[in-house]
């Protein structure tokens, strides 16, 4: 039988374990404090690996919001994952993607990302995604999909910036970025 002479309950050696670990992983994952008796510095450094790894495994399930954002990748989203746990990747990189939308910050390849998967799933945020099931549009930064009889296609891309060709010593640039000489 467990619990004090009085008839209350003592609190017993896993339950303060089980509070310890508890906390561990909060400090971890979640962006909680130090329980007492850890190093701060390996923590840290365990912290960093683990939001490394994670920043791999939503990039496997958003590629294009990855690549969009090329080098940031890894500091955008060690930023925007520091105090939140995990949900899973696909969530993860879906909560991400919505974030950056609403901060204008979305590039345009993950915009088209994001607009296929909203036409071919419906999340909300809070429960996992599910597919639709009627005819669906998804759009985010300008990009438009449609989903019907379970077929998605993208019907407009995103606006890509513009960018004014340049002309540097005798060659004159092309759309493509090409270089033409032109000879006398």
């Amino acid at each position: 039988m467990t619990g004090a002479p009085d008839g209350g309950c003592a609190p017993t050696p896993r339950a303060g374990l089980a509070e310890r670990q508890a906390e561990l992983v909060a400090a971890l994952v979640a962006g909680g404090e130090p329980p007492a008796g850890f190093a701060p510095g390996p923590l840290a450094a365990t912290r960093t690996a683990l939001l490394r790894k994670r920043a791999g495994e939503v990039a496997r399930h958003w590629p294009l919001l990855a690549a969009g954002l090329g080098a940031g990748w890894p500091t955008t989203f060690a930023d925007w994952a520091a105090r939140r746990p995990t949900a899973g990747s696909l969530r993860d990189g879906w909560d991400l993607a919505r974030a950056l939308h609403d901060r204008r910050a979305l590039p345009p390849a993950a915009a088209e990302e994001l607009a296929v998967r909203e036409a071919r799933l419906r999340y909300d945020g809070r429960r996992a995604p599910r597919p639709r099931r009627v005819p669906a549009v998804g759009r985010a930064g300008g990009a438009v999909a449609v989903q019907i009889a379970g077929r998605v296609r993208l019907l407009r891309p995103a606006p890509r910036p513009v960018v004014a060709p340049t002309v540097g010593g005798d060659g004159v640039r092309d759309a493509a970025g090409s270089e033409l000489w032109i000879s006398d």
